[in-house]
């Protein structure tokens, strides 16, 4: 397994899917560049409003996206390669390869969730009106990353199926699907909707992005374990179908 996690993380070199890593983070510094050629001299942002912002954007947009559009590539350099048919040739379990892939993945979606983690707290030191907490920005942050690793073998699935349009409409859909499910007592059943439920008690934003008020409940802090445990479980069990699906398709 070890050989196949090296052998996967070698295709990632130099090629413009650690570009978008590292790209999306920056999108936050970019954004307090251009907010301080026009807030008011001597005025700044709030923090609270700040990260509101930040932890709405980020899990709406730059999480489903991101992952649709990073499976989409892994599945476009397989096809330019060869299409998988080296596993004809090796002695590799074709459903080793997939867990591989998934696992590397995880690991560039961890790495642009530390980037988002110094690219907030840099663009907080440029526009708001205090120091942000450290801590609220890592945790936000990492649990983002952590409910949204089930999303990685649907999209990577929808790539490996129907091919980069199926994964990127599949990104799309499950980014508004989320954000309508996600206030609502059905929100365990879309996976698009877990990082977005999760942000309201941890940043105290609305799925719409509207700072909460206090009392709402959505502040319910009972929902972080559930979600954490329902999306750990969905993950192991996507995985694993997948994996078998794929084992299937080879060797037609």
């Amino acid at each position: 397994m070890l050989n196949i996690l090296q052998s996967e993380h070698l295709k990632y070199r130099r090629s413009f899917s650690v570009k978008l890593v590292w790209a999306a983070p920056l999108f936050f510094v970019l954004f307090a560049l251009v907010a301080l050629l026009y807030l008011p001299k001597g005025q700044s942002l709030p923090g609270d409003l700040f990260l509101s912002m930040v932890f709405n954007w980020w899990p709406f947009v730059f999480v489903p996206l991101g992952t649709a559009l990073l499976c989409a590539l892994a599945e476009v350099r397989e096809r330019k390669a060869g299409n998988y048919r080296g596993l004809r040739l090796h002695n590799v379990r074709p459903g080793a390869l997939w867990f591989g892939k998934i696992m590397v993945l995880a690991y560039y979606m961890l790495l642009s969730s530390l980037g988002t983690i110094a690219a907030v707290l840099i663009a907080g030191l440029l526009i708001t009106d205090a120091t942000l907490p450290v801590e609220k920005v890592v945790v936000a942050s990492l649990l983002t990353w952590l409910v949204s690793l089930s999303l990685i073998p649907l999209q990577l699935l929808a790539a490996a199926w129907k091919g980069m349009a199926a994964s990127i409409g599949l990104g799309v859909a499950g980014m508004f699907a989320g954000v309508i499910a996600a206030p609502g007592p059905n929100w365990l059943y879309v996976p698009w909707s877990w990082a977005l439920r999760l942000m309201c008690p941890v940043a105290g934003v609305h799925p719409n992005g509207v700072p909460l008020e206090s009392g709402s409940p959505l502040l319910d802090t009972s929902v972080i374990p559930v979600g954490i445990a329902v999306s750990l479980l969905f993950f192991a069990a996507s995985s694993w179908l997948t994996g078998m699906w794929f084992a299937r398709k080879e060797v037609k």
